[in-house]
């Protein structure tokens, strides 16, 4: 298990002791509201997971997620009720190496009923040391580890690698970059597997499961499209960013991640690190360091500071805190806004 993240921000302890689905999905309950009759219960381990729930499920699900509202993820620790409800429900929706507490629950209990939607899609290998933290990119994503397990992958599935990869990575044994969600394209193949897998669980909705699938699958690559079109045409093809979470995001649309941390957004750098990153910056002619909306920006202002630019907040929608009105598609879509003046796209 990873340790305590330190970077949470200071959340309430109601809060944080909530389990109830982030604002912005549809479907949703918290972890100890009782599923409405005639429903089928989904378990999503993290918000971008329960938000895609949610929009395929629609009013025939009722989605529970284990990560409280406004909690960084990665390090999520279930309790017994948790634990619970990913054994008795009938599908749980987990991204295998983003939180090993899932990943352990679902080996013990889930096995036959849950989808790691990373068998779904390809995916990219994690940030290397050698490259600052950060990962160079090449075309749209065919570079990226061809990922399987065990016949799960309902589309874009390629390859028998299975969750083997190398150990010692921040996220489990994965051996694999799971911020896989930042590339809506990645996340509209998810929708179709989502939608299928449904299908099985509860057949008499397979049809409305197939209809909400091809339609979040469709705004997922509307957004895909807006995304390209809009990082097409850029002055500076490089993001200086508080953890290594947007390899996908820039596999995607051809940018180049730099990152303070690596992909385990609490190991803090040396400052050595800190005095690279800041020449590098100065040398590059970046213009904003990146914070993040669910860990501390105080290491990525100094960064700036040092180095004599501003930052901006780029949120990799690892959660929606309590009560916002966002959700995954306005995030991504205010992520872009912020992206272009920074990257001085025409």
């Amino acid at each position: 298990m990873l340790r305590s993240r330190k970077t949470l921000r200071n959340l309430p302890a109601a809060a944080l002791a909530l389990t109830g689905l982030a604002a912005g999905l549809t479907a949703c309950g918290g972890s100890d509201t009782a599923a409405p009759a005639g429903t089928t219960e989904v378990v999503a381990s993290f918000y971008p997971m329960a938000w895609l729930a949610g929009q395929v499920g629609g009013d025939d699900v009722h989605v529970r997620t284990l990560t409280a509202p406004g909690a960084e993820p990665h390090d999520l620790e279930l309790t017994a009720k948790q634990v619970a409800s990913v054994q008795e429900a009938p599908l749980t929706v987990y991204l295998k190496g983003m939180q090993p507490a899932v990943d352990d629950a679902v080996q013990q209990h889930a096995k036959e009923s849950s989808l790691d939607v990373a068998g779904a899609v390809k995916t990219l290998p994690p940030p290397t040391e050698e490259e600052g933290h950060g990962h160079e990119h090449e075309g749209e994503g065919e570079a990226g580890h061809e990922h399987g397990h065990e016949g799960e992958a309902e589309a874009g599935h390629e390859g028998e690698a299975g969750h083997e990869g190398e150990a010692g990575h921040d996220h489990g044994d994965a051996g694999y970059d799971p911020h896989l969600w930042l590339d809506p394209s990645r996340m509209a193949t998810i929708a179709t597997a989502l939608g299928d897998r449904l299908a099985k669980v509860d057949a008499e909705n397979a049809g409305e499961y197939a209809s909400r699938a091809q339609a979040v699958a469709k705004r997922l690559t509307d957004l895909d499209g807006k995304f390209e079109d809009g990082l097409a045409t850029c002055e500076r093809k490089e993001i200086v960013t508080a953890h290594a979470a947007f390899g996908y995001l820039t596999d995607r649309y051809g940018l180049t991640q730099v990152a303070i941390a690596g992909v385990d957004p609490s190991n803090e750098p040396s400052p050595a690190r800190l005095a690279e990153l800041t020449e590098h910056i100065k040398e590059a002619g970046a213009t904003t360091v990146f914070t993040e909306t669910l860990v501390s920006p105080k290491v990525a202002e100094t960064l700036a500071r040092e180095a004599g630019v501003k930052t901006a907040v780029l949120d990799p929608v690892e959660g929606v805190e309590e009560g916002s009105s966002d959700d995954y598609m306005t995030i991504m879509n205010k992520n872009l806004e912020t992206l272009r003046p920074a990257l001085g796209c025409s």
